[in-house]
């Protein structure tokens, strides 16, 4: 069980950037303070070793990377229509950086931001907290606000990740991670054959421009029905044609996950932005996705406590060069990312998003990985 850490680059403003290796068993996990995104993650697999993360080798491709590797995403990941909300009255605007739409925060977003970062193990395994504040306005949300997030590996072969934040004014928060994934290994083809279940059995209906409707489907009978184990690429097609999303993109949807059986965990991480919601019921994990790659055996399961999970096909991968050279095309990696719906301060059926000085935000995701 370790914890390295060593300068990943500097950021042209001369502040560095550091990495963070953690190991725990036979899995490893790299960190950059930039961004608090994973940029690595080494498993064993039939084959032996390998990173099944899509990323990049050096701090530079991830200043501009707009696919968002790895990332920690906020104020709020997804996207909100026309880039406005109405809170308590008051209308904000928001950076458009989706079109007419903002997305994953706007156009220097958690993404692009250098957290600090405080390093520590326990007696389940090892971790990183990162810390950022996020001024009142900027990108046009309002408040003043603390993030607090913890990622780490515990022996049990499970990724752990905690999200908190505190702000002092009411504000949509949205905290997750855009992490791709591709368990035959980076680069190494798509993911069109690894099989995914999802604990879900509705979905939010979306736009051709991925906004949703309001509505919340059903998926039996339906090309995102996962309820089963199933091929990626089994419906992929059908999901292409799909009046939910622009024709020949794939999924990129956000599942509604079930309320199945519940196991509490404890949180993560020390004290820190703890006080406010100490009395607070501790939210309860409960199952959301797993997913197997045959080739390799590799394969995860995930449980969290956020309310959905949007799931990514990487339909708009288009040949970006990743580590090693890898050549990320369309599909080289899906993304699973916890979360609240998109949407969600302009749509008031769906479960609230906003959060602010007597209610702080507090999600958890647990990734169990298997071989």
């Amino acid at each position: 069980m370790t914890i390295a850490q060593k300068t990943f680059g500097v950021l042209p403003c001369g502040r560095e950037a550091t990495l963070y290796t953690l190991e725990a068993g036979e899995i490893s996990l790299s960190i950059s303070s930039f961004g608090a995104a994973w940029t690595s993650l080494i498993m064993p697999g039939k084959t032996g070793r390998g990173d099944v993360l899509l990323g990049f080798s050096s701090l530079e491709r991830y200043l501009n990377d707009t696919a968002f590797f790895g990332a920690t995403i906020g104020r709020f990941a997804n996207r909100i229509r026309n880039g406005t909300f109405t809170l308590e009255g008051k209308r904000y605007e928001l950076y458009r950086n989706d079109g007419v739409h903002s997305l994953h925060g706007g156009k220097q977003g958690f993404d692009k931001k250098l957290w600090s970062a405080y390093p520590y193990r326990d007696s389940r395994g090892v971790f990183v907290r990162f810390e950022l504040e996020s001024p009142d306005g900027e990108e046009g949300y309002p408040g003043t606000l603390r993030a607090a997030v913890t990622y780490g590996l515990s022996f049990d072969n499970e990724i752990l990740a905690e999200y908190r934040a505190e702000v002092d004014a009411s504000c949509p928060v949205n905290l997750t991670n855009h992490a791709y994934f591709n368990l035959a290994g980076e680069g190494n083809g798509n993911i069109l054959s690894h099989q995914l279940l999802l604990h879900a059995s509705s979905y939010v209906k979306s736009g051709g421009d991925l906004i949703p409707t309001g509505k919340l489907l059903p998926v039996t009978g339906t090309p995102f029905d996962f309820t089963a184990p199933k091929p990626i690429g089994r419906d992929y097609e059908a999901a292409c044609g799909g009046d939910s999303i622009a024709p020949g993109k794939g999924y990129d949807h956000c599942f509604v996950l079930d309320d199945v059986q519940e196991t509490e965990r404890q949180p993560i991480g020390d004290a820190s932005l703890r006080q406010a919601d100490e009395s607070q019921r501790p939210p309860m994990l409960r199952p959301c996705a797993e997913v197997r790659e045959p080739a390799s055996g590799r394969r995860f399961r995930i449980s969290t406590t956020q309310p959905g999970v949007q799931f990514y096909s990487g339909n708009f991968l288009d040949g970006l060069t990743g580590k090693a050279g890898s050549q990320y095309r369309k599909n080289a990696g899906f993304c699973l990312e916890t979360q609240h719906f998109p949407d969600s301060p302009n749509q008031e059926n769906f479960p609230s998003a906003i959060f602010g000085p007597k209610k702080p935000y507090y999600e958890k995701t647990a990734m169990t990985f298997i071989w």
